[in-house]
């Protein structure tokens, strides 16, 4: 009788920092860095919803630069650093982005919304000040149903502009 689970005892020991936290987690070779963040590690912020990189539901920062975590495998992450909605809190205060957010009423469904806020905060990181245009290409790749975008791009900038008054 043949084993139903072939990579039985042939996990991959994945060793990163998420969230600012060293991390470690047995994961299949060939599971994706989204399976890993939801189904492993229990981070539900992380959303799929077309799972082929095409919607940017699922999200996160590697290193720094957005991703979707449904075309990245899990053991490419292996020493690296990765950020999910989770980890843009502030302890339990929200992110200036994520308070704009919410003023704004750029948060309909949600199931966006991980996607979006991940997203914005590595555009705000490297172009603190963006234009309109700025923040329509940052944001390209991630696809809202709800909200029509203008609310969005109202909090992004609306972020921008309380970031910039409080380092003022």
């Amino acid at each position: 009788m043949s084993d139903p689970n072939p990579t039985r005892g042939h996990g991959f020991a994945l060793r990163f920092t998420l969230n600012g936290s060293a991390t470690s987690v047995e994961v299949d070779p060939r599971e994706t860095l989204f399976d890993t963040l939801r189904e492993r590690l229990r981070l539900t912020g992380t959303k799929g919803a077309c799972l082929e990189g095409e919607c940017g539901s699922c999200t996160v920062l590697l290193d720094g630069a957005p991703v979707t975590s449904c075309l990245v495998m899990a053991p490419q992450v292996d020493g690296r650093s990765v950020v999910t909605v989770e980890g843009l809190a502030e302890g339990a205060r929200l992110s200036a982005l994520q308070a704009a957010f919410v003023r704004a009423g750029a948060v309909q469904c949600g199931y966006c919304t991980p996607g979006l806020l991940v997203a914005a905060t590595a555009l705000l990181r490297d172009n603190p000040r963006p234009t309109v245009d700025e923040v329509r290409r940052g944001l390209a790749g991630n696809l809202c149903r709800c909200t029509g975008y203008t609310k969005i791009i109202d909090a992004v900038l609306d972020a921008a502009r309380v970031t910039a008054e409080e380092k003022a």
